[in-house]
This record gives C-alpha cells, structure tokens and sequence, in this order.
C-alpha cells in the first residue's frame, strides 16, 4: 500500500470515527446523566463548565482531545498492520521489504511522538483550565452570604472544605480526563482490533460444535467473566478510598489544631493527652491504609492472573494454523498483538476500577460539600432593613439550632448617647444576639434595623489575617493611601506605639501579638473604620481595668455619633454604658434597664 493510499484511508477512517464517537458520546452522558447517581453528580459539577453560552473554549478542547485519542487508535492500528508486514518480511527473507517496514516504523514512530507530546500539553492545559473553574466556583459559593461560617452547623458533609476546594477539585478534574479519554480510546480501539482479530481468526470446534472466528467470541467471554470477577472483587474499594480521604483529613486537622493552640495546650502539660489523641487519629488512617492494602492485593492479583493467562492465548490457538502453513509469521504475531490490545481494551473498567472506586468518593465529597453550602446559602434570616443610622431590635426572638429559644421578643433601640452592655450567665445567649444583630444568625424571627453604613465587630480573640502589621490594622478594608503618620497616631492612642517600625512587616501577627495587644489593636481598627455601629464582644477580658478604661473613654472621646453595644462581665464596664440588657438565661426572658451615671 502506497503512502498515499495509508493518509487517505487514515484521513477517512478518522472521519467516520470522529462522528460515530461524537453521536455515541452524547447518548452515554445523556444516560449516565439521567440513570446514574455518579453521572448526575458530574452533570451537577461541571454542566456550566461545558456550556457554549458560558465560554465556547472548553467544548473546543473536548473535541481537540477526542480527534487526539481517536488519532492514537489509528496509530496503534497501523502499528499492528506494521508488525505484520515486517514479520512476514522477516520469514519470507525479504531484505528489501524489511528495510521497507523500518522505513514505515520511523514515520510512524516519529508521528506517535509528535502526537503524545501535543495530546499531553492539550490534556493538562485543559485540566488546568477545569480547575480552576472548579476553584472559583466552589470558593465562590462557599464565601457568599457566609456559606462557609452558616455551613458549620448543618452537616458532617461539609468537613474540611480546604480539602474539598483544594484536593478533591484536583483530584476529580483529573480522574475525569484520565478515565473518559481512556473510556474512549478502549471503546473506538475495541472495535477497530475486533475487525483486526474476525480477519486473522479461525474455526474451533468445541465438544464437536465448529465455532467460526472462535478467538473474537473467547476474548470477549473471556473478558466479561473476568471483569465481572472483578468487580465483585474491588467494590469494597469505593467505602475503603472514601474513608482513607476523610480520614487523613480529619487527622491533618487534628495536627492543625495542635499548632494553632500551642500555647494553651504547653501551659496545660496536656501533650500527653494530645499525643495520644493524634495517636488515635493515625491508627484509624493506618487501619484503613492496611484494608485498602488487603483488598487491593486480591483485586491486583486476580487482574494479574487475567492478563498474563491471556499473553499465550492467541499463541495456543493459532498455533495448529501456523504450522500448517495456514497463516504467516506476521499473521501469528499481529494475531496475538491484537489479541492483547483487545483484550486490554475490554479490561479497561476491570483495571481501572479501584480509580473509579477513587473518583466515585470524590464525587460525593464535592455533591456533598455543594449541597450542604447550598442548604446554609438557602438559610432564611431574620428580616433586617435600614432606617439612616438606627440600631433597633423589634420583636426579636433567638433560638438555638434545636429550637430553644434562648431570647424572646426583645425590643429595644440603641442610642449613641446611650451604649448598651448585655449581661447575663453563661450560655444565655450574649454573643448569639450579636450574631443576629451581625445577620449571620439564622434561628429566629423578628425586625432588625442596621445602619445604612458598615458595622463592626469585635471579638474577644479579634481575626489577624497574614500579611503586614498595617493590613491588620486595617482589615477588612484595604491599605490604600493611608495618609502619613495616621497609623502611627492610631497605635499610639491605643497604647501600641512600640509597633511603629514594625507596620510594614509581614507575619503571623496572631502569634506574635499577646491577646491584650490584638484586642488594643482591635479598637484600633474602630478609630480608622469609623462604623455607625460597634459590636465588643468581651473587646475588653484580656486588658486590666486601666487599659479597658482607656479604651472605651478613648471610643466615646474619638466616635460620640456610634452606636455601642458591648457583652462583658466586668462590672468596671457598667461606668462606660447607659443601658444594661440583662439575659436571664431560663426561657428567653431579658431585662432592660438604664445605668445611672456614676
């Protein structure tokens, strides 16, 4: 066959491939879609990813890689078609059809290369781009109406977003491309080395029946029974690989949380105890490893029996053919080479299925997460509006996630003239009403009316997000043309004037920081922001009277026009506050009363 003659039935054959895999591609997504929970759970990922009216690129992509993958079928078939001639040329002793086959094999290896390398850059660009969809769109969804502090509550399902975000995006915008393109190449390939394998095939006559093209029939039964095998074999494997993720996150977490409270857990001794809390952790992870050990070891060796049973097969077979000089040399080898190819080719599900085991856990991480954030974005909170600068509570009952109403029908109005400091046992509810206030609370019913500009909390460990001193001092509002000296004038007048040089350096301010030092640096931040509305939330417990006595003259001195409420405990605070809300405690009842000026 000349050149010629190879480029345009390669050319025609692509063709007609190219469009039967399009046609059978959309009817397979369209019932994995509508029969499978797994394929409703991509649909549901990354439906918007692949839409034309969104972005026409990633469908670009698609059709770019199935024309790559279909090209690798057609190369493999020519190889096959190459092995033959060269063989046959090998036992004929024909020098110059040799030569003639090391001719063919340097084209089309050279061509093999080419198209590799450009598939490889195509699949990992395309990934690339998947991922970071992915990344925005769930961190997107996670960050808005405050998913990601709402979720808490809801359900185990959101455990460990860093993982979902970061691991699972990753690990499921990969396994997609491997598994569809290997799906795909298997398909096409099957076919195409089934007409390979009907041409060089013979009669066999089993119990005294004659079975025509009897080795096609074989590999196929041969092939079902394996994979089926196979299956039954490898399904633990789907709840084993689930566990091993959470697993490994919930004892990367408990590691985290070591760090994060160092401090406390040195001037407690408790290392002991922790140590054998991560202890415990990792004996889960090492038990699941090892179970995943076990049954990954009857899963690899039942498909390392099948393929090696399967490599003397077709050898076995055509040998009666071969030595009666029915079949050539190069008929024997590409029998037994197409045997192989499509035996793999069936197999793909069978040694592929502890991925898909993999691939099916990440999709419920991800469905999971998305749903549980879902469910908290589709919270009702209580109704809120804006009147100018008011601050009032009409009607405001709180209630704990099981129902127990910790507060019921508060009313009352803040006046800047008159701050109101909540009181009450612990656990009445102090810092749940300022969650309500704050809109981020989602138990309980009743009017709220914010100011039409910005509010600010502070809590009793106040956020100190990593970067610069400065950008702390600022948060959450960004850095931008601070005048010069102003920063400078606002630690000072919080008693934090030793931080001068220290403003533009970048760190973890939270560690470095006492907690007396980042709530000084807390109200700092009231003076730049200025709010109509300041929320302290125990602003003040890691202060001594002098210092907390500074504070909040300094706030009544710097911001008469704001709206103060404060929760503490310290009877020193009742001198700075006109109102005392005191919360009982016991079936939601409060008291309101003024503070007489002392």
């Amino acid at each position: 066959m000349s050149w010629q003659d190879i480029l345009i039935e390669s050319g025609l054959w692509l063709a007609k491939a190219y469009v039967l895999t399009v046609l059978a591609g959309v009817i397979t997504v369209w019932g994995l879609r509508r029969y499978t929970r797994w394929g409703e759970q991509f649909w549901r990922l990354s439906a918007e990813f692949f839409s034309p009216r969104r972005n026409w690129r990633p469908l670009a992509g698609v059709a770019l890689i199935l024309l790559l993958t279909l090209a690798a079928v057609r190369l493999d078939v020519l190889f096959s078609n190459w092995y033959n001639a060269m063989y046959s040329a090998l036992q004929a002793l024909n020098a110059p059809g040799f030569w003639a086959a090391m001719l063919l094999f340097a084209l089309l290896a050279a061509v093999h290369v080419v198209r590799s390398l450009f598939d490889f850059y195509v699949q990992q660009a395309f990934v690339v781009h998947w991922r970071e969809w992915l990344n925005e769109r769930l961190l997107k969804n996670w960050m808005d109406q405050q998913a990601y502090y709402r979720s808490q509550s809801l359900s185990h399902l959101a455990d460990n977003p860093d993982q979902r975000i970061q691991q699972d995006i990753t690990s499921f915008a990969t396994n997609s491309m491997t598994l569809a393109v290997g799906l795909i190449n298997a398909s096409v390939s099957t076919i195409a080395f089934t007409a390979i394998l009907w041409h060089l095939s013979g009669p066999m006559t089993v119990f005294g029946y004659e079975i025509p093209r009897a080795m096609v029939f074989l590999v196929f039964i041969y092939v079902f029974i394996a994979t089926l095998l196979a299956i039954w074999i490898g399904k633990p494997l789907i709840r084993l690989n689930f566990l091993n993720e959470k697993l490994n996150a919930d004892y990367r977490y408990a590691l985290v949380r070591v760090r994060e409270y160092a401090e406390s857990i040195a001037f407690y001794r408790g290392e002991r105890v922790e140590g054998n809390t991560l202890r415990n952790w990792f004996a889960a992870v090492i038990g699941n490893a090892w179970d995943i050990i076990y049954r990954s070891l009857k899963f690899l060796g039942f498909n390392f029996v099948v393929t090696q049973t399967a490599v003397v097969f077709p050898f076995i077979i055509q040998a009666a053919r071969f030595f009666s000089k029915q079949i050539s040399l190069g008929d024997l080898i590409q029998t037994a080479q197409a045997f192989g190819q499509l035996q793999t080719n069936l197999s793909f599900f069978r040694n592929v299925y502890d991925s898909f085991a993999s691939y099916r856990a990440t999709l419920d991480r991800l469905n999971g997460f998305n749903e549980t954030i879902d469910r908290a974005r589709d919270m009702v909170l209580p109704h809120s509006r804006q009147d100018g600068g008011r601050l009032a509570l009409q009607g405001v009952t709180v209630r704990r996630p099981d129902g127990y109403a910790l507060l019921k029908d508060l009313d009352m109005e803040v006046i800047p003239e008159r701050p109101v400091l909540v009181r009450g046992p612990s656990g009445a509810g102090k810092t749940t009403l300022l969650r309500m206030i704050a809109g981020i609370w989602p138990y309980g019913s009743g009017e709220i009316i914010r100011p039409e500009s910005a509010s600010l909390f502070l809590a009793q460990k106040p956020y100190l997000p990593l970067g610069t001193l400065r950008e702390a001092l600022h948060y959450p509002a960004p850095v931008d043309q601070v005048p010069p000296g102003q920063d400078e004038a606002i630690l000072d007048l919080v008693h934090l004037g030793h931080l001068h040089d220290k403003l533009d350096v970048q760190d973890d301010w939270s560690r470095i920081l006492s907690l007396g030092e980042q709530q000084r640096l807390g109200f700092g931040r009231l003076l730049i922001a200025r709010p109509d509305a300041a929320f302290l939330d125990e602003a003040t417990s890691a202060m001594d009277e002098g210092l907390e006595d500074a504070m909040y003259r300094l706030l009544r001195e710097q911001l008469p026009a704001t709206r103060i409420v404060s929760v503490g405990h310290r009877s020193t605070l009742r001198r700075h506050h006109g109102a005392e809300l005191v919360l009982q405690g016991e079936g939601g009842g409060w008291r309101l009363s003024p503070i007489a000026a002392s």
